[in-house]
């Protein structure tokens, strides 16, 4: 098992789709089971063995640094995108000095879901191999999951490798916003925002983007209309669980 201990956490979005909660507080902050969602996925992490994480900031920045001081476990460094929201792929190259020469975690502050017995973060690092991929995703069974109503994402073969939908009508599997990543991806990065699917799309040309598909439920909350029905889907989890 290769022990991974750092992350990047996005939290700088706009949350544009969850208005007008977040023109008052950012969307990681929105509470599901009682939790801000940035909290499930840093105590997800921590739980997987992450010692640090970075977390980059934006919009209602200073809410987000209120709300980490202090914490702990895993201890946070934040990356301040005040002045530039650099997406999903620019913030991580601007972070690349704070995280390390290491693999890392790379973690959507919103991407939530259940358990069904073990962390599927600790079994991503388990199922890591750096000698055959550049990228290992978090995948999602786009018929399972609460609150998703796209086409789907990926195609997934035996050995675990990824492609693209294409033209195909649909995809067994979403994306679910948790990859394993190397920092040297980001040697050929241009300079400000660009999105991780530049990454996604080496990597499948290279053959070397792999999934590993989640045991449990993934939670898609996009909207305000969404909430209640993760609520829900979490609670029955967690009931499940006790």
């Amino acid at each position: 098992m290769t022990h991974i201990e750092r992350a990047m956490v996005l939290a700088a979005g706009l949350g544009q789709r969850m208005r007008p909660i977040t023109d008052t507080l950012p969307k990681p902050l929105v509470a599901i089971g009682g939790k801000a969602m940035l909290d499930h996925a840093l105590d997800r992490l921590a739980e997987a063995g992450v010692r640090e994480a970075v977390v980059n900031v934006h919009h209602l920045a200073d809410r987000i640094e209120a709300h980490l001081a202090g914490r702990t476990s895993p201890h946070v460094t934040i990356s301040d995108e005040r002045a530039q929201l650099l997406e999903t792929g620019g913030g991580v190259r601007k972070a690349l000095p704070l995280l390390g020469p290491h693999p890392f975690f790379h973690v959507n502050s919103d991407s939530l879901w259940s358990e069904s017995g073990r962390s599927n973060l600790a079994a991503m690092a388990r199922r890591w191999d750096a000698s055959a991929m550049d990228m290992l995703l978090l995948l999602a069974e786009r018929e399972t999951s609460i609150g998703f109503d796209g086409a789907g994402d990926f195609v997934r073969d035996a050995a675990g490798r990824l492609t693209r939908r294409g033209a195909a009508a649909s995809a067994p599997f979403i994306y679910a916003g948790v990859a394993i990543l190397k920092p040297d991806l980001f040697e050929a990065t241009p300079e400000g925002p660009f999105s991780l699917n530049l990454l996604f799309d080496r990597a499948i040309a290279a053959g070397r983007l792999y999934g590993q598909v989640l045991e449990g439920q993934w939670l898609h909350v996009g909207t305000p209309d969404a909430i209640a029905p993760a609520e829900a889907a979490f609670a029955a989890a967690q009931a499940r669980a006790a």
